[in-house]
């Protein structure tokens, strides 16, 4: 249905395909893109979320993110790979076609493919970590699962609160700091090159 739509209205983007991840794209103020896609009416078990200061790629809804790449998983990343295009080299001949030239797209298709190919998570990861070249903070949810990474010199910030209601991820604590009962939350700054899964209670 992708390459049908891309072939006869190539002016149209799919966002994402799948049963339980629902992406929303576009540029302009935080407050102005929620309420033009009225966020405040979505419910949902988890979300992943991200404003961008672009500095490699355009400023276009395609280059927003989250990335997404086959169904119902999604990304988003906090930095610069420095080894995108070694990533899309290795992925093209296998079929992998790529919509932008952002390297958080190189990111997702990597993981994804080694997801489709037959790893979990946790291992399409562990994967990542010896492929995926830069400075990077990457934040990914599937249908069940909430995953944080960091590279191995943990260059970009990120903070997660804890609680028994919920688990919150920023890359600052002045995001977290409004919180329901964040004062009692556990706060703690993810190591580099560990993982931390979350599974996704629905």
């Amino acid at each position: 249905m992708r390459a049908w739509i891309k072939e006869r209205f190539p002016a149209l983007h799919v966002l994402s395909a799948g049963r339980s991840i629902d992406i929303y794209k576009d540029i302009g103020h935080p407050s102005h893109v929620a309420k033009r896609y009225q966020f405040t009416q979505l419910t949902g078990t988890h979300l992943v979320g991200h404003t961008r200061m672009a500095t490699e790629s355009a400023v276009t809804p395609a280059h927003a993110h989250p990335f997404t790449a086959g169904e119902d998983f999604c990304l988003v990343h906090n930095g610069s790979l420095s080894n995108p295009y070694s990533i899309r080299r290795k992925l093209e001949p296998l079929g992998i076609t790529f919509d932008t030239d952002n390297d958080t797209e190189a990111a997702t298709r990597f993981l994804e493919w080694r997801m489709r190919e037959g790893d979990d998570l946790e291992t399409a990861l562990h994967k990542g970590f010896e492929e995926l070249d830069g400075f990077y903070t990457f934040l990914m949810g599937t249908h069940d699962k909430l995953a944080l990474v960091r590279d191995p010199f943990a260059c970009k910030p990120a903070v997660v609160a804890e609680t028994d209601d919920y688990v919150a991820i920023a890359s600052e604590f002045r995001s977290l700091a409004k919180l329901p009962d964040v004062k009692n939350a556990t706060l703690f700054e993810p190591m580099p090159q560990e993982l931390y899964v979350w599974q996704v209670q629905s």
